[in-house]
C-alpha cells in the first residue's frame, strides 16, 4: 500500500492517470455505440431475411474467434491506417461488439409475439413505425444484456490494445511491467474494474428506463 500512495502523491502521475481513462473510456465506449447500430440493422436483416441468418451468424462467430492481438494488427494493412492509430483498435472492437451481438438482437426480434405484431398492423403501423415503436423496444432486454457483455468485453480487450502502444489503462500494466514496479498495475486493475461497474450500473439503469414495464409487477 505504501507504494501506492507514493504513486497516486504525484501530481503529474494523477493527471497522466485522469488521460489514460479518459482514453480507455473513448476507445471502448465509442465501438459499443457503433456496434448497438450495426447489430440492430443486421439483426433486422436475420429477422427478416432467413437465408442471410445463417451466413451473418456463421460470419459473426468466425470474427469473434479471431484473436483481439492479431486483429489489431491486421486492422492497419486492411484500412490504411498507422499501427498506432486509436481508430485500428476502435475498428477491431466495432467488429468484435457487432459479431457479439447480432445473434441476440435476432433472436430478441424472433421472440416478439405473433399476435401483438398483427395487433400493430391491424392498427395502421407501417412496417418501419411497427419496427421502431412496438418490435425494437421489445428487444430492448434482450438486447441490452447483450450491450452489458460487450461493455465489460471491450473496457478489457481496450487494454491489450497498449501492446501495440494504442493507450488506455493497458499502458499502466506495460509500464508497470517494463519498469518492475507493481503499483501502476494494481492501480490499472482498479480503474478497469470501477470502470466496467460504473458502465454496467449505468447501462441497467438506461434498460429499466428504456422498459418500464418490464419492472411492473417486480418487488
Amino acid at each position: 500500500m505504501g507504494d501506492i500512495g507514493t504513486y497516486l502523491s504525484d501530481a503529474g502521475t494523477r493527471a497522466a492517470l485522469l488521460d489514460r481513462l479518459l482514453e480507455h473510456v473513448y476507445l471502448s465506449l465509442v465501438p459499443l455505440v457503433v456496434s448497438v447500430a450495426l447489430a440492430i440493422v443486421l439483426g433486422l436483416l436475420c429477422h427478416r431475411f432467413r437465408p442471410v441468418n445463417a451466413a451473418l451468424i456463421a460470419l459473426s462467430n468466425v470474427l469473434y474467434t479471431i484473436p483481439s492481438l492479431a486483429l489489431f494488427a491486421i486492422i492497419p494493412a486492411l484500412i490504411g491506417t498507422r499501427v498506432l492509430d486509436p481508430i485500428n483498435v476502435i475498428s477491431a472492437l466495432t467488429l468484435y461488439t457487432t459479431a457479439l451481438l447480432v445473434r441476440p438482437v435476432a433472436e430478441a426480434l424472433d421472440a416478439v409475439p405473433s399476435h401483438i405484431i398483427a395487433a400493430a398492423t391491424a392498427m395502421g403501423f407501417r412496417p418501419w413505425r411497427r419496427f421502431l415503436t412496438v418490435e425494437l423496444p421489445l428487444a430492448v432486454p434482450v438486447l441490452a444484456a447483450g450491450v452489458r457483455v460487450g461493455s465489460v468485453s471491450n473496457i478489457s480487450l481496450v487494454s491489450v490494445g497498449a501492446l501495440i502502444g494504442t493507450g488506455g489503462l493497458g499502458t499502466l500494466f506495460t509500464d508497470g511491467f517494463q519498469q518492475r514496479y507493481l503499483a501502476p498495475i494494481i492501480v490499472g486493475i482498479v480503474l478497469t474494474l470501477v470502470l466496467a461497474l460504473v458502465v454496467d450500473v449505468l447501462l441497467v439503469l438506461l434498460r429499466n428506463r428504456l422498459t418500464p414495464w418490464v419492472l411492473v409487477g417486480k418487488p
